[in-house]
């Protein structure tokens, strides 16, 4: 498993005690993940380190996690020490024929085909969109919103009572388009950092890449899913294309993600601390952790380096979530895609998707954990349809599921007209070189796909696109969140903006949301042809309060926003 040094525009991240470049090792030496015992100080963890005949790279005091550079068997030799409590080697798990190694990973592809709902873009490739609705309330594109109508968030609706002023809300994924014109406004270019480099083994070679290297700035989006994100979050009421949620926060790249969709720990660890650092009120985190969908603490099926890989991850993610909460952070994250009850998912045959094809099949049991979703202080968020029922492809649980929202399903309202339509997705911005690149802009600038929508209203064309997944739900409760501090914080005086303790922003994004009970019966069926009802038949369970499908409710805007007013 590859993870990737903080990088934070050549700035080391607030938490980085140690951030110094690996000193040349001998042959063989490898890179290792190493955690230590809470609180242990930069000095101590080097001497630890250099006892086991490691070199340290970087070490992030905050949550006591480091990465070494250090010769084989140095894991065994560290956790023998009295400062480390884990190492992992970060290698690989598994082997793939050099030929394969540019491949992309099956698990990533499959999610995107899901979001982008790849057959029917496929299907109609070359057809133009309609012309755009007549403008209906404050911005052009607002038609088009049906999940922001959804939850309340509009002109006559939330917008009226707070749009999240002095919130800064966080976003851990493939980077943000801070040049994107529903962006821009709203973009905290100084706060945003990267915490990533490109990996050419998923993100192709470095020479390959827009900006000829592997070290992007932090105001850029190679992928566009990060992009889409903040939009839904915190695009401006500002006359262009959309409005997100909060329409008023600031939006704050933690790219944590690589341009091909993975997300590593290190990067997701450093971002989360860096929030809690610099004044972030909420982050959106619409990913798992890779290589792993399930981290297994002792699954029969896995290597003792697979377990300690694992074992790592789960560790060094739950500090680094406990450690943002103690500083005013509420992590937001996405479900899943895999239409599957999380509570009991029985096997996973996609891990580790890291490097492609390594993955085998494993049985999965209670003690396996999705990260970060499953991590205890992270709200959890299944994802709803036009219609509001559950997405044919969220997954659900009793236990994680805490509120669900709009997230798209191009499958809903079958028999009618409106099936298998774009516009059943989330519509969000969509950087233009991106949009150019795939070939869904021509080169008069216009769309070459309904997926894609041009707003030209301000002069300058924008260009947005229509997703579906639990990516696009959760930054509906993050926005929402985000409504919540801005009505009932007070004054942040360390990180500027507004605050508001986690544990009250997280109990009234649950008292705001809308209950939802589980449909007639306490099953969901899609009538859909092509969905298996051996695969898409999913059980509902709990009550109308609290339940698998939709948690504590549906988040509402309207009422979150409406607090401050009580």
């Amino acid at each position: 498993m590859q993870l990737h040094r903080a990088l934070a525009l050549g700035v080391a991240t607030a938490a980085c005690a140690v951030c110094a470049a690996p000193a040349t090792a001998a042959p063989g030496a490898r890179d290792y993940t190493v955690v230590a015992k809470d609180g242990t100080s930069a000095a101590a963890f080097r001497a630890a380190v250099r006892t086991a005949g490691g070199t340290v790279s970087d070490y992030n005091r905050a949550v006591a996690v480091g990465e070494v550079r250090g010769p084989r068997g140095f894991a065994r030799r560290a956790v023998a020490t009295r400062a480390i409590t884990g190492a992992s080697e970060r290698r690989v798990i598994g082997s793939v024929p050099q030929a394969q190694t540019r491949a992309a990973a099956k698990r990533v592809q499959r999610q995107r085909r899901i979001e982008r709902d790849q057959p029917l873009r496929d299907a109609l490739r070359g057809q133009r969109p309609a012309p755009n609705p007549p403008a209906a309330g404050v911005e052009p594109l607002a038609p088009l919103q049906w999940d922001m109508a959804a939850i309340g968030a509009s002109s006559g609706g939330s917008y009226r009572f707070d749009q999240g002023e002095g919130v800064r809300v966080g976003i851990m994924d493939t980077g943000v388009d801070g040049s994107h014109p529903d962006i821009a406004p709203n973009f905290d270019r100084g706060l945003s950092r990267n915490f990533t480099t490109d990996d050419p083994l998923i993100d192709g070679p470095c020479a390959e890449d827009p900006d000829g290297s592997c070290t992007d700035p932090a105001d850029v989006d190679e992928d566009g899913h990060g992009t889409h994100v903040a939009g839904t979050v915190a695009s401006p009421l500002n006359g262009t294309g959309i409005a997100g949620v909060a329409p008023k926060a600031s939006i704050v790249n933690l790219r944590a993600g690589q341009d091909s969709g993975y997300f590593f720990a290190q990067a997701t660890v450093d971002a989360l601390t860096y929030a809690a650092d610099n004044g972030v009120d909420v982050v959106n985190m619409s990913f798992y952790v890779d290589p792993w969908l399930y981290n297994c603490r002792n699954n029969a099926a896995d290597s003792p380096a697979a377990r300690a890989q694992q074992q790592t991850t789960i560790v060094a993610v739950q500090r680094a979530v406990d450690y943002a909460r103690s500083k005013g952070v509420l992590p937001v994250a996405a479900l899943g895609n895999e239409n599957t009850d999380i509570d009991d998912p029985k096997t996973d045959a996609s891990s580790p998707d890291y490097p492609p094809d390594a993955a085998y099949q494993r049985t999965i049991d209670d003690g396996c954990l999705s990260v970060p979703t499953e991590t205890d202080g992270v709200v959890g968020v299944s994802s709803t349809g036009r219609s509001g029922r559950k997405a044919f492809y969220s997954n659900w649980s009793l236990e994680q599921t805490q509120v669900a929202a709009p997230g798209g399903d191009t499958r809903d309202l079958f028999g009618t007209p409106q099936y298998r339509s774009p516009q059943n997705g989330v519509l969000a911005p969509y950087p233009e070189a991106l949009a150019r690149s795939a070939g869904d802009v021509d080169a008069a600038g216009e769309p070459t796909t309904p997926f894609v929508v041009k707003d030209a209203s301000s002069g300058r064309p924008s260009y947005y696109q229509y997703l579906q997944g639990t990516s696009m739900a959760s930054p509906h409760a993050a926005g929402v969140a985000a409504l919540v501090v801005a009505a009932e914080g007070r004054r942040d005086r360390r990180g500027g903006g507004v605050t508001l303790d986690p544990k009250r922003t997280e109990r009234l994004l649950s008292s705001t949301a809308t209950p939802t009970p589980c449909p007639a019966g306490g099953v969901q069926t899609y009538p859909d042809p092509d969905l298996d009802p051996a695969l898409y038949t999913a059980r509902c369970t709990g009550t109308t309060s609290h339940n698998s499908f939709y948690g504590d409710g549906v988040v509402n805007a309207l009422e979150a926003a409406r607090l401050g007013r009580r």
